[in-house]
C-alpha cells in the first residue's frame, strides 16, 4: 500500500454554472459532477472499475499495471496493488466466500488475488505452471476477451473471442470441447465486451471493436437484433455530435430495459435505451439519450460503474449516480440529486424510475 501524497490529486468540481431550462431540459432530473479524482500524474489511464457488494470500497484497473482502491461513497483513496508485468485485463470482486478479495487477470499469464484489507497479494496462479481442471483450446483461434459464467445458470460459461465467435458450455461434470461445447454464436467480427439480459439471463448483448451492437438468445442460438450502424442511429439521437464508441450496455433487470452507452471523443457519454420487436411485430431501434454525462472528461472513457438509481442502492449511494474513468487518467463522480442544479448533466425520469415512484476511434485495446 502507498500513500496518498504526491500520488493522488482529488478535486472538487461542483458546477455552478446556471442556463434557463427549455422545454425538453425541464422534464429531465438534473445531475452534476460531484468530484473528480486524478488516478496518477503522467499518461496512465483507467481501465475498469468494479465495486464490492457492499459498497465499502471500488477497485480501479490502471494502465501502469496497477490496481487502486477508493471509496465509492467519498471518493477516499484506500491503497494500491501493484504486482503484475504486463496490462490488466480484467478485474473482479467476484469471490463469494471472501467479500474483501478481489482478484485481477493480466497478459503477464497470471491471475492474481488481493486482500483489500491489507493490499497484499494472498495468491496467484499461473496457467503454464499449475494444475487446471479443464483446458478449453480449441474453441476459439484468435484471443478470447471475454469469459463469464451466465448469471442463474452455474454450469453454463460463456466465452468470447476476437475470432467473432461465443462459445457456450456446459461446465458440469469432466469438461471436454467435444462434449461440452453446447453452441457456437458467429458474430462475424471482433468481439469486445460481452453481457446479460432478460428475465432469466437467457439473452446475450455483443459489442465489437468495429462498434456493431446484437443481442442473441443463447437458449434458442439464434440472433434477435443487429445494429451494424449503432454509432450512427445513437449520433442521430442526441444532439451533442457523433457518438465515436461504445463503453457498455446497461440492463436494469426491475425494469427489463437494456441501454447502451456511447460516447465522445471529448469525453461526453450518453445513454441510449434499446428497443427490440416484439412478437407483435414492429422495428427493432435504438432510442433518444435518456441520460447525459456532460463536463467530467476530456478523452475517451472507458468503464463505467452505475450506483444507486440503477441498481437501487439509493440509501446506501448518498445520491450518487455513479463513477466514470478514462483515458484522461480521472476517476468521476456523478451525483444524482434533484436539488443540485447543474446544465452540465441530466438524466431523464426514465432511467431513475425507482427514484421518481419514491417520491470507438483510436481506441487501446488491452488483448
Amino acid at each position: 500500500m502507498e500513500g496518498e501524497g504526491s500520488h493522488e490529486d482529488v478535486e472538487m468540481e461542483v458546477e455552478q454554472e446556471r442556463e434557463p431550462s427549455s422545454s425538453s431540459s425541464a422534464a429531465m432530473k438534473r445531475f452534476g459532477l460531484k468530484n473528480s479524482i486524478q488516478t496518477n500524474f503522467g499518461d496512465d489511464y483507467v481501465f475498469q472499475i468494479v465495486a464490492r457488494e457492499d459498497w465499502t470500497s471500488m477497485a480501479v484497473s490502471l494502465s501502469s499495471n496497477a490496481v487502486k482502491l477508493y471509496s465509492p461513497l467519498t471518493g477516499q483513496y484506500l491503497g494500491e496493488c501493484r504486482g503484475h508485468s504486463a496490462t490488466v485485463n480484467h478485474i473482479s470482486f467476484n469471490v463469494p466466500s471472501s467479500p474483501h478479495i478481489f482478484c485481477s487477470s493480466s497478459s503477464d499469464a497470471t491471475i492474481r488475488f488481493w486482500d483489500t484489507r491489507t493490499f497484499h497479494q494472498v495468491v496467484f496462479w499461473d496457467w503454464r505452471t499449475m494444475k487446471k481442471a479443464a483446458c478449453l483450446e480449441e474453441s476459439h483461434i484468435e484471443d478470447v476477451t471475454q469469459v463469464h459464467f451466465v448469471p442463474g445458470h452455474q454450469n453454463k460459461l460463456l466465452s468470447a473471442s476476437v475470432d467473432g465467435l461465443m462459445c457456450l458450455f456446459d461446465t458440469s461434470g469432466d469438461i471436454n470441447e467435444d462434449d461440452h461445447l453446447e453452441s457456437v454464436l458467429n458474430v462475424g467480427t471482433s468481439i469486445g465486451k460481452v453481457g446479460f439480459c432478460g428475465d432469466s439471463n437467457q439473452k446475450i448483448w455483443c459489442l465489437t471493436h468495429i462498434e456493431t451492437l446484437s443481442v442473441w438468445d443463447w437458449k434458442e442460438s439464434i440472433m434477435e437484433v443487429n445494429f451494424e450502424d449503432a454509432r450512427s442511429l445513437t449520433s442521430d439521437r442526441w444532439t451533442l455530435g457523433h457518438v465515436d464508441y461504445f463503453v457498455d450496455c446497461h440492463y436494469s433487470m426491475d425494469e427489463n430495459r437494456l441501454w447502451v452507452i456511447g460516447g465522445t471523443n471529448s469525453g461526453t457519454l450518453g445513454y441510449f435505451p434499446l428497443y427490440c420487436k416484439s412478437s407483435q411485430g414492429g422495428a427493432s431501434t435504438i432510442g433518444s439519450a435518456e441520460a447525459v454525462l456532460l463536463g467530467g472528461h476530456a478523452g475517451t472513457v472507458r468503464s463505467i460503474l452505475p450506483m444507486s438509481p440503477l441498481s437501487g442502492r439509493i440509501t446506501q449511494s448518498q445520491g450518487i449516480f455513479g463513477w466514470t474513468g478514462g483515458e484522461d487518467g480521472r476517476l468521476c463522480c456523478w451525483l444524482s440529486d434533484e436539488a443540485f442544479d447543474s446544465n452540465r448533466s441530466f438524466i431523464s425520469s426514465a432511467l431513475v424510475a425507482k427514484v421518481q415512484k419514491n417520491s470507438r476511434n483510436s481506441r487501446h485495446s488491452p488483448y
